[in-house]
């Protein structure tokens, strides 16, 4: 969330080949249900502007009720889902999808609501016991960025110049190219590593100014 204030040209969506800047930086993070038959989603708005704490109580509440059936909204979509024949399930999704993803319509007595996946979809592995994978573009979905986080496990890697052991941990992101270039993922990973090499400063984080386009878009392909 923080990457995609600091680069607002990702923190959108695209609608009649045109980017659509958001009004809030919204991040989705998908939820596996108790018997692994389906992943919900929980929607967190306005991320930058949150506390961590805030976050994960939001998070941890907002998971609670989609695995005990308590989330209106996602009980009302599936109700949707449920009544269609398979052979409409593609094309009623890609046509959801792209009157709440790109239009920003919604309808809550069906249980659809405006961007409802924000402007990045984040999910994990980690507790398959995987090191890493990469998520599948979602075209419904119509978000820039997927982003997995993998299994903390203990890897070798150098500190002042010796090897030593350290808990390590993979994350890895898809890119939707209609959003990104190269100038974007690499001011992204800049971001990404400001935050991980101190990730205390997520809470009281002196904000920097959000990046404005450059005439000399100069890619830096090595970060890239």
């Amino acid at each position: 969330a923080e990457a995609l204030r600091v680069e607002p040209s990702l923190n959108g969506t695209i609608r009649f080949g045109r980017f659509v800047p958001h009004d809030s930086v919204d991040v989705t993070f998908l939820v596996s249900m108790p018997d692994g038959s389906d992943l919900g989603k929980a929607k967190i708005t306005n991320v930058p502007d949150r506390s961590i704490t805030e976050i994960a109580r939001d998070l941890r509440e907002r998971a609670a009720r989609l695995r005990n059936s308590e989330d209106d909204d996602w009980e009302r979509s599936k109700g949707l889902i449920k009544v269609l024949p398979p052979f409409l399930l593609r094309p009623v999704v890609h046509a959801i999808g792209w009157l709440t993803g790109a239009l920003g319509l919604e309808a809550k007595s069906v249980g659809l609501e405006r961007y409802p996946f924000g402007s990045a979809i984040v999910t994990s592995v980690g507790m398959l016991g995987l090191d890493d994978a990469f998520v599948p573009p979602t075209p419904f979905a119509r978000v820039p960025l997927y982003v997995l986080i993998g299994a903390v496990s203990d890897r070798p890697t150098v500190e002042n110049g010796e090897v030593v052991i350290r808990p390590m941990l993979t994350i890895t992101a898809t890119l939707d190219h209609r959003f990104v270039d190269g100038f974007q993922a690499a001011a992204i990973a800049r971001v990404f590593r400001r935050i991980f090499e101190d990730p205390w400063q997520l809470d009281g984080l002196e904000k920097a100014p959000p990046s404005a386009p450059s005439e000399d878009r100069e890619v830096e392909e090595e970060t890239a």
